[in-house]
Formats: structure tokens, sequence, C-alpha cells
């Protein structure tokens, strides 16, 4: 450069600066930053996006006259190619070593910027890039000002989910852009209980016939639902194809991605056309002010540099490039980078472009700068999340015309007719589905799936069996060769069938099939499994739509096929020769109650007989005599209790009260056993002679299972020899004439969209009397025994654990009244107890005064007077007392002798006769008593 010229600018800069105001000058004195551009100019998202960028630097350097840096944009046109894309990329970093790189359009493309940023440490913003794939967590320096393409996947789900659809087939193109997000989508759609049976992958190079081939390939299938994710250029000619193909009518659903439903106002008459009544969920930015006004401004200066073009629309991703504007140049700003370079390696011999090019310094602060910028743009607010912004709102559209009807909007509180709403009525409100028009301009949802265009109806198959011909039989007309299906689990079919006519809008034809081998054979093709094995799949298109017989559900068929709801009870049973008859024995009448129970009963009569002799023996005169009388006495009172035939009257209270609680066990006792020898003498008792399926195979027993049957099978697992196993095919080969217990289910495909609306249709069958009758129809009269007509109950003797605490009750009370007895009986006779004889002579003495009959307390108070009265007389000399002539004398009860001498106080003497009436220690030292061999003699001291 020429050092006067060199001279001259900085000299005319002061100049100019003079005669401008300040704000002027401080722009002019600004450091220019350069920034690469990396687009499609040739697309329409290129152009528009191109707009954005060029007009954000003027509104924002406008509204910000104060900033000492300024971004330059060098901005190149990638063509749609990645390898161009890259080349560019390269030579803004060689050439004009750019501090960031904004863009470029597509996945592909980004993947290599991406790297190439992150080696040089030069940040990569990109605001159309939406593939999950590219991520600021693997690539530091990727940033991404868009929504990532699976924060619309909720919005998605939110709708399939409403609409009720249980099947959806996803195409998508075959690219970085369309794979990465196709797992995603499977696991929101997992998360709502909804298949993916087939997945239809697009490459972007396909020419119109293969296609249409794909295409093809869909309408041999059941699912009507589709969802496409791919760039429009694709999408366009997807579509166009579609409705050559007639996949745009009534009963078809499509919903479109972001990438496409941004630019539904934006495509060709001819793709709209063939577009009519796509469904598409696109961001949805807040609706400003502002952006109504930046709106027509774009609009007008798109025209005046694009002529021509029509049906324009500005769309999230032109937002998201403006704001990518605004981020930049405040976090440029903000990072004080204005004098930064690059750090260039030393040159070497075959150094690439990129090793020459070296590391950005200002990158690192660049880019921390940007991920901490916050700031409310055009397309909202603006604060990166892991270098990504997160999720907002979307917009539900349809396109209908030349238009896009908003159907309504997605937020994380779930889909609503206007925003803002609240979390209760975006939660609940399901009526922007009756705003949509479908394919065909039909306003009725969509099933979701149909019958195969080239299978008119449903192929039902049917078991063939040689025996139990109530469930299924299948009989063939010899003439024309044509199966009858006919059996209870056909007539629950059709009025399942009949019933899910009603409950759902649309109809079901079917037909039945036996699985035989040849047409009209009458042979079975296989077991229950090789007819589950030819339900329909990918893989087996000609098999059976759906299965209907006696198939019991079992885990290793359910991975394989979907069961409807059972409308028969499940399980395995064995069919054994069964024990004699109970009634034939002559001591059935020991049945009822167990041998231990038994023993217990007649111990406790005894104890309590013994208990109630103890109480009533000194009071009650039916309770004294000879000790046989007596013994006889305890076995008849204890005994006749059991039939409440004793006549005896108990006067003790001790007595009445253990008598009460035992008659009242002996009437529980009694009415136990009444009911259970009853039970035992009126229903039939059929008593298996093997209940373990172990002991026949210890045993080496033949087992027998059904034609057919998975039994086989589990018996093999058993550890069964097979050659003890025994096939059977008629009810005439069992022993007994016992039902088979069988599970009766449909199987159908794995996920097919039947099965829920089938399982509801078997619920109200199974409410209906119609079950009832289908019931009655084939199995009234075989439901019984085959010696009589009752169920058969199997009635266990009764044991003593269920009577423990009836007996504890009755020995509780019956022991207690013992112990009280015997303390009052013991402190009456203290004085026996007290005096100084040996042992012998006390139990001797107790045991006697035991064996006395008590008087009770007036007849006793009575004749202590009238002996006091006559010991008076007596001392007084009015009357002599002689031995036997008095009442001292007892001969009956044999209390003393007149040959007894009176030498000691023991048995026989006054002193013991006058203690044993009352005349006690204290009574005796008012007397003196003398005796001689005639006559007593005492005077009163």
């Amino acid at each position: 450069m020429n050092p006067r010229s060199s001279f001259s600018i900085p000299f005319l800069y002061i100049l100019i600066c003079l005669f401008i105001t300040p704000s002027m000058c401080q722009n002019l004195t600004a450091t220019e930053i350069d920034v690469g551009v990396i687009l499609d100019l040739d697309t329409y998202i290129g152009k528009m996006c191109k707009t954005c960028l060029e007009m954000a630097i003027g509104d924002f350097y406008s509204d910000h006259d104060d900033y000492t840096t300024r971004l330059v944009l060098h901005t190149r046109n990638a063509t749609s190619d990645p390898v161009v894309a890259t080349s560019a990329a390269v030579e803004l970093l060689k050439n004009y070593q750019v501090k960031a790189i904004l863009g470029p359009q597509k996945s592909r493309q980004a993947d290599f910027i991406a790297d190439i940023g992150n080696t040089t440490q030069v940040p990569i913003i990109s605001f159309t890039v939406t593939s999950p794939l590219l991520s600021h967590l693997e690539i530091p320096y990727f940033i991404r000002m868009a929504q990532v393409d699976t924060s619309q996947l909720n919005a998605i789900a939110a709708i399939v989910k409403d609409v009720k659809w249980r099947e959806i087939v996803p195409i998508y193109e075959r690219s970085y852009y369309g794979s990465g997000i196709i797992s995603y989508l499977a696991d929101a759609m997992q998360g709502i209980g909804t298949r993916i049976p087939y997945r239809c992958g697009i490459s972007p190079s396909a020419t119109d016939d293969q296609i249409l081939k794909e295409l093809h390939k869909l309408m041999t299938m059941q699912t009507r639902v589709f969802i496409v994710h791919m760039l429009p250029n694709l999408a366009y000619r997807l579509f166009l194809k579609a409705n050559e193909a007639g996949m745009m009518r009534k009963g078809y659903a499509w919903i479109v991605t972001d990438g496409i439903a941004n630019l539904l106002s934006s495509m060709d008459s001819n793709v709209i056309n063939s577009m009519q009544g796509v469904v598409g969920v696109k961001t949805y930015p807040p609706q400003t002010k502002e952006l109504d006004q930046f709106t027509k401004r774009w609009e007008k200066r798109f025209h005046d540099e694009y002529p021509g073009t029509n049906h324009v629309q500005l769309n999230a991703f032109g937002l998201g490039a403006y704001d990518s504007i605004s981020a930049l140049a405040m976090a440029v700003e903000n990072a004080d980078i204005a004098n930064s370079q690059f750090s260039v390696p030393a040159i070497q011999e075959n150094m690439t472009d990129l090793e020459i090019i070296g590391v950005s310094e200002s990158g690192p602060k660049l880019l921390q700068s940007v991920l901490k910028t916050k700031f409310t743009g055009l397309s909202g607010r603006v604060e990166l999340i892991n270098g990504q912004l997160p999720i907002s709102a979307f917009q539900i559209v349809n396109l209908v015309g030349n238009d896009t009807i908003s159907i309504g909007h997605w937020t994380e509180n779930g889909i609503t007719g206007q925003l803002p709403a609240s979390n209760e009525n975006s939660l609940s409100e399901k009526n922007y589905l009756q705003k949509i028009v479908w394919p065909g301009k039909s306003r009725i949802i969509p099933k979701g799936w149909d019958i195969p265009a080239n299978r008119k109806k449903l192929k039902v198959g049917v078991p063939v069996k040689a025996g139990f011909s109530q469930f299924i039989k299948v009989e063939t007309d010899p003439r024309t060769n044509v199966s009858n299906v006919t059996g209870y689990c056909v007539d629950v079919f059709d009025a399942v069938m009949k019933s899910l006519h009603y409950a759902v809008p649309y109809d079901v034809p079917y037909e039945f099939e036996p699985f035989e081998t040849s047409e009209g054979s009458g042979d079975s093709a296989g077991n229950s499994d090789d007819l589950i094995r030819n339900v329909s799949t990918e893989t087996n298109m000609q098999g059976y739509d759906a299965v209907v017989g006696d198939i019991t559900i079992r885990a290793a068929r359910a991975d394989y096929v979907d069961f409807t709801l059972p409308y028969t009870e499940s399980g395995v049973s064995m069919i054994v020769p069964i024990k004699g008859d109970n009634k034939k024995s002559a001591w059935i009448f020991l049945k009822p109650l167990k041998t231990e129970l038994w023993i217990t009963i007649g111990a406790f009569f005894l104890y309590t007989g013994i208990v109630i002799w103890v109480l009533e023996h000194r009071v009650n005169k039916e309770f004294r005599g000879t000790p046989s009388k007596q013994i006889g006495m305890i076995l008849w009172f204890s005994f006749s209790t059991m039939v409440f035939a004793h006549k005896e009257r108990v006067i003790s209270n001790l007595s009445r009260f253990v008598l009460i609680i035992w008659i009242f066990a002996v009437l529980v006792l009694s009415s136990s056993y009444t009911a259970s020898l009853t039970s035992l003498l009126t229903v039939q008792q059929l008593q298996p002679t093997v209940t373990d399926i172990s002991a026949l195979i210890r045993n080496g027993e033949h087992i027998g299972y059904q034609d057919g049957s998975f039994v086989l099978d589990l018996l093999k697992g058993l550890g069964v020899q097979e050659s003890k196993l025994r096939v059977l095919y008629t009810p005439e080969e069992y022993d007994e004439q016992l039902s088979k217990g069988s599970n009766n289910d449909g199987a159908f495909p794995k996920g097919s969209p039947l099965v829920p609306d089938v399982s509801r249709a078997i619920l109200k069958v199974m409410e209906s009397p119609e079950m009832t009758l289908i019931t009655n129809a084939w199995f009234r009269g075989q439901d019984k025994c085959s010696e009589e007509d009752m169920t058969t109950v199997d009635s266990n003797s009764l044991t003593l654990d269920s009577f423990k605490g009836l007996f504890l009750i009755a020995a509780l009370a019956s022991t207690s009244a013992l112990f009280i007895f015997l303390i009052n009986f013991f402190y009456e006779n203290r004085h026996i107890l007290a005096s100084q004889v040996p042992v012998k002579q006390k139990v001797a003495a107790i045991a006697k005064t035991f064996n006395e009959k008590k008087e009770d307390a007036h007849v006793a108070a009575k004749k202590e007077k009238s002996k006091e009265e006559e010991i008076e007389m007596a001392a007084r000399g009015e009357i002599h007392l002689t031995p036997g002539a008095t009442s001292f004398s007892n001969s009956e009860e044999g209390l003393f002798s007149p040959d007894e001498g009176s030498s000691s106080p023991g048995p026989g003497t006054l002193y013991h006769a006058l203690t044993v009436m009352g005349i006690n220690e204290d009574r005796h030292r008012k007397y003196s008593f003398h005796s001689n061999s005639d006559s007593f003699l005492y005077d009163k001291i």
C-alpha cells in the first residue's frame, strides 16, 4: 500500500468526524468482525435466511450504535452439496479468518463443517439444522439456533394419542437428516402404546418409480396413518406420487413434521393440490407487534430481491437466522475479541489447508459468550440450553385448499385451541380434532387401518380337531368341497364382531378358513402352535389375519401374536379315577371329627363331671351315696349333657357356672358335628386317587393328553418319557366324562389394531344375555357329573385346631370353680390342718369332713343354738347328759363312741364332738368337762 494513501485515510477520517454526529463517528470506528455465512442460495429457505441475516445486521446496529464491534458477513452458496459447503468453510477460514460461521443449511453439510469448527475452535451457528444426530454435547463448537427435531415428537404423539391410532408408519428420508429422528419417534409412540409395524425409508436420489413402488407396498399393509419426515424437495415428489396412487383419499391420514409444515404455504400449486388434508406440526413463535412489522418489511424486501416468487411466507428458520445475528453480535461485543488472531503453526511440507489455518485464539472465549447470551428475539426467548434452544410451542396446521388452517397449539401442558391457555383446559380439550379436514375432504377421523386392497376379507384360521366338537367343528360338504365351521368359539366370535360393528365406525368382513393339510381334506395341518405361527407377519403376508378356537394364552405364544381378552377360564386339569364312596362305610358317623378331637371331647366330658361332683358332693344328696353310685353319677351327669338329658338339680353357684359354660361348648360341638355329618351324607365325595402329577411321573404311569394341545410340550418339559404319553381325541376316550378346562381366545398378528376393539367387544358380549344363550346352546346338560347331578364338594373332617378356643374357655371355667371351692373348703377346716397330729390323720380327717354332708347355713345355725341351750341347761342341773341320749352323740355319722377314752381330744371325745358341731376352743374356755365311764359331767368356769 502507498504510504501516502495510508496517511491520508486517517486524516480524512478525522475531517469526517468533525462534521458528523458522535454516534455516527462511533460506528465508523467500530472494529469489523468477519463472519462466514454458508447457505443453499438456490433454495427458498436459503434465500429467505439470507434476506433475514442482512436485515438483522442493519436493524441490530441501528439499535446498538454504541457498539465497538460490527459483524461483517461473507456469504457463500453451498448449492445443496456437502462438499461445496465444506470447501466454502475452509475458504472462509483461510482467506478471512472468520470468527464464526452462520449455517450451513443441511444436516449433512453441518456434519462436516461442525468438525472443522471444532478443530479450528470457530463456533458454527446453525438455524436450519435440526437433526438430533448433531449435538453441542458431542461437538462443543456446534450451536443450534433452532428447535431440534425431537422436540416436536411430543406434539405428534399427543395427536396420535387423542385420535387413538394404534399403529403408524413413518416415511422418512434415508439420509443424515431423516434417519436421525426415527428411533426417537419409536420411543415416543411406544410411550402412548402405538406400534410402528413398518418403517419406510426413501433415498433422496430415488426415482419416481421407486417412490411409487414403496407406496404400493404400503397399500398392501393395513396401516393407514403415515408420519412424513424428509426435506421439502423429496416430500413434494412423495405426495405427488401418493396422490397418483390413490393414497390421498378418505381413510388415510398424513402428518408432516416441522421441516415440511413450515413450507406448506410456499409450495407449488400442484403439490398443494396433492397434499389436501395433510396435518402438520411447526414451530410457533410468539405473535408480537415487532414480529408483525418485521414480516411486512421482509415480504417487501424479498419480493424486491427475488421478483416473480409466489407463495412466500416467513417461517421459524428465517426468524432463527435473524436472532442468530443478535446473539452473535452481543457475544462478540461482550467477549472483547476485536484484536484476536488465529494461531498458525509453522509451515511444513505436506500440510493440509486446515492445518495451515490454525486455531482461533478467541474461539473458546467467543463460544462461552454466545452460550451465555440471553434476550428476547423475534422467535421468542433466546436462551441456549446445552447449545440449543429449549422446547417451545408448536402449532398444528391443516392444509385445506390453498391455506394452512390453524387447528390448535401444543405446549408441554398438552394441546389447546388458542395460546395462552390454562393448564386445565389444555390437558382435556380435544375439540381441535373436529376442525381437521382429512384427506378426501372428510371430517370423519380415519380409523387408522384398513383391510389391504388385495385382501377384501379378514382371513380367520380355525383348528381342525377330531374331538370336542362343541368348541370348534369343521364339516366339509362332499359335493361342493366347501367347509362349514360351527361351534361355541365360532358363535362367540360372531357375536363379538357383531358387537364390534355397533361400537366402532367401521365394518370388518371376515371368513373362516380351516387349518388343514389341503382344502376339504379334513386333516389338521398341525397343532395349535403351528396354527398360531401361520398368523400374518411382515415376512408372511399370506398367513391368517386372526385365529379363533380353544387356544390357550401362553407366554411363548404371546411373543409373536397378540391375544384378546379371554372369554373362558384358563388352566390345566388332570382327569384321574376317584376313590370309593364314603357313604358305604359303617363308621361314617365317626368321620366328621378327627381322632384327636374325639379324645379331647371325651376327656372334657369326664373332667367336667368330676368337677361338678366335687362341687355338689357335700351339699346335694343327688351326688351322695355309695362309691359305685357316685362314680356312675359322675359319668351319667357329664355325658348326659351331650344331649341335654341331665335331670339332677345342682345347688352350688360354682356348679351352675361350670355347667353353663360346658353346655354352651357342647352346643357348639354338637352343631358342628351335625353339620359335618350332614355334609358327608348328602354331598358327593370325589376323592382323586392322584393329586400330584409328580407321583404319576415317579411311578411311570401312562399319561394321556388331548390331540393338538400344548399339554404335550408341557409334559415333556416336566420330564415325562414320550413312551408314556398317549394321545386322546374324543371325550369317549377319557376315563370319566369331564369337560376339558380350556382357554378360548382369538389370536391376532402382533400389534394388530383390532385387538383392543375386539377385547372391548368381548366384554360387552360377556356382560350380555347372549353369552348365556351361546353357552347353553353348546354345553347344556354336559356340565354335570357322571354319577350325580350335583356339585362335587370336598368336605374335610373337623380338627382339634378348630375348637382350641372353646376348650380353653371350658377348661378355665371348670378349673377356676374347682380352685375356688378348694380354697373355701380348706379355709373352713383350717383347724384340722393346724392341729398337731400326723399328716395321715389330717388327710383322714379332711377326707372324712369332705364326705360329710354339709348343711346349709340356716339349719346349721338352728342346731348350734339348740345345742348351746342344752349345754346351759345341763350346767344348771336341769338336765343330765348321758352318752347316746344327747345331741352330742351321733352314731349315724360315727363321730365318737362311748367306749373311747377321753384322755385326748381326738375323734370320739366330747371335745372333738363339740368342735365339729361348732363349739370351738373359744367356747371351751367357758366350761370344765369331767367324764366317767357312764356319763359326762361339766362345770361352768
